[in-house]
C-alpha cells in the first residue's frame, strides 16, 4: 500500500485481493517445479509459500531501490518512478496512458507534436525525472487540445507505448479480451448461462504449418452447495480406510514392539518391547 495511491500521504489498496492471488500463483509454480525435480531425481519436496513472501518477490525495481540503492520508495501517483513521461496525462476528452521509455522514444515523441526534445531540463531521462512536475505540464501542453483517440493513433504510428484507460466493464466488452478467451459462458445449476473472465494461459500444437490452439473450449460452472458433496465424501470415506490400513500394516510389521490395531475403530496402538 505505501507505493500505492496518489501520494505519501493517500496511500491506497490495490483494487483487487493481490496478495491471495500471487500467494496461488507461487504456490502452483513451486509445486510444478518440484514436480519436475522429482521426475529427473525421484525425490519429492516440501512447497511453502505465503502471502508476505509472495508480495515481497513482486517488489521488482522497488525492492532494490531499498537493497541498492539505499532508498525508502513512496506512493506517487500514475507516474513512474524512474522514467519520465511515463504515465496518465489529460487531454481534451479525458486521459491516455503513454509510456516514453527511453530518450529515442523521447525524441520521436516530440517531433510528432512539434516539441524541442532539447527544452531546458528536458533533454535526457535523469532531467526529466529530476523535473517531473515540468516535464508532466510540458507534455499535457501538446495533449491537452487533441482527444484520445486521436492521440492514439498518432502515438502509435509513432511507436510509442500507450493505450486507453478502460474501465471493466469496457475490458470485458473488448474485442481483444475475447479473441483472446479471455470471456467464456457457462450453464450454471442455478442462475442458467452466464458469462465468466476466462483462464489466462492457452496451449497450442506447434508443427511445420504453424500453431494449433488446443486450449480447453468447454468450461464448468462454480457448484451450487453440496452439488459434489456425496462424491466428497465418498473420497474422504476412501481416504479414511486406506488411511488406517496403512497405519495398522506398518504397526503389525513393527519389529520393535507388540502391536495392538482395530482397524475398524480408527484407533491403534503400538506397545514397545519392556513397557509397563
Amino acid at each position: 500500500m505505501s507505493l500505492t495511491g496518489p501520494g505519501p500521504d493517500a496511500v491506497q489498496r490495490v483494487g483487487t485481493p493481490i496478495a491471495d492471488l500471487l500467494g496461488g500463483i507461487h504456490g502452483v509454480v513451486g509445486v510444478l517445479a518440484a514436480l519436475h525435480e522429482r521426475d529427473r531425481t525421484g525425490r519429492g519436496r516440501v512447497v511453502r509459500t505465503s502471502l508476505l513472501s509472495s508480495i515481497v518477490g513482486v517488489h521488482a525495481f522497488q525492492g532494490t531501490r531499498v537493497t541498492v540503492a539505499g532508498e525508502t520508495p513512496r506512493a506517487q501517483g500514475n507516474h513512474h518512478p524512474s522514467i519520465a513521461p511515463y504515465g496518465l496525462f489529460a487531454c481534451r476528452d479525458g486521459v491516455i496512458q503513454m509510456s516514453v521509455a527511453n530518450d529515442n522514444l523521447w525524441r520521436g515523441f516530440c517531433a510528432e507534436f512539434g516539441l524541442d526534445p532539447a527544452s531546458p531540463g528536458l533533454a535526457t531521462n535523469p532531467e526529466r525525472v529530476a523535473n517531473r512536475e515540468q516535464t508532466i505540464a510540458f507534455v499535457e501542453t501538446a495533449l491537452r487540445s487533441h482527444a484520445a483517440a486521436e492521440l492514439l493513433e498518432r502515438l502509435r504510428a509513432a511507436g510509442i507505448p500507450a493505450g486507453k484507460v478502460r474501465d471493466l466493464t469496457e475490458v470485458y466488452e473488448w474485442d481483444q479480451v475475447h479473441s483472446q478467451g479471455l470471456v467464456v459462458d457457462v450453464q450454471h445449476r442455478a442462475l442458467g448461462n452466464i458469462s465468466l473472465p476466462g483462464p489466462p494461459i492457452r496451449f497450442f500444437d506447434v508443427d511445420a504449418a504453424g500453431e494449433t490452439e488446443r486450449s480447453r473450449a468447454a468450461h464448468t460452472a462454480p457448484p451450487v452447495l453440496d452439488q459434489h458433496g456425496e462424491a466428497i465424501r465418498e473420497w474422504l470415506a476412501g481416504w479414511h480406510r486406506e488411511h488406517l490400513t496403512t497405519q495398522y500394516e506398518a504397526a503389525a510389521s513393527n519389529r520393535d514392539g507388540t502391536d495392538r490395531a482395530d482397524p475398524g475403530s480408527g484407533q491403534l496402538c503400538v506397545v514397545g518391547r519392556g513397557s509397563a
